[in-house]
């Protein structure tokens, strides 16, 4: 090999080295992003889940409901969206909140049935407790995490939906 062509081989061999390295160090850099974004208050929350529980209506009757939920945490802020269907019964919950120390605040919504409200509550380690309101609605709520269970309860005694216990695992559909 001539000394001009190694040179321009080696030259080559460099480029393609430098863009590697760039590429990786970009990667890593998103990757470190993504990491401290999902390492705020309400990461334990995030992720994609799916199960079952019941649902208890006014009249004390109650029915096996499933659901499935998908949470993106980021910094100190959660949006939940959790869909849940029983024979009689369907409701999909959305919900906005953000930490700021142990207090949360945020905002939710029921598309099926048209309603919005405000909720206010406390955080600690993986369990989250709060009041849902809105006109005519007061609900309590209790959202938990451990390892790959994620729990929510939903009490609002004297509404239509009285009751709805829910547990569900990572990794759902």
């Amino acid at each position: 090999m001539e000394p001009a062509e190694a040179s321009r081989v080696g030259a080559a061999m460099n480029a393609r080295n430098f863009a590697a390295l760039v590429i990786t160090t970009s990667l890593v850099g998103f990757a470190l992003q993504s990491a401290q974004a999902a390492d705020g208050p309400l990461a334990h929350f995030a992720g994609k889940w799916s199960g079952n529980g019941k649902i208890t209506v006014q009249n004390g009757t109650s029915e096996r409901i499933r659901c499935r939920s998908s949470n993106t945490a980021s910094g100190n802020a959660l949006a939940l969206s959790m869909r849940c269907a029983s024979d009689s019964y369907k409701f999909d919950l959305g919900s906005d909140i953000a930490a700021e120390g142990a207090n949360i605040s945020g905002s939710w919504n029921e598309t099926s049935r048209g309603v919005i409200g405000s909720l206010s509550g406390k955080i600690s380690g993986s369990n989250i407790t709060a009041t849902a309101t809105s006109v005519g609605v007061t609900a309590a709520l209790t959202i938990r995490t451990s390892g790959n269970a994620l729990s929510v309860l939903i009490r609002s005694p004297g509404s239509e939906v009285s009751e709805v216990a829910v547990t569900m695992a990572r990794g759902g559909r």
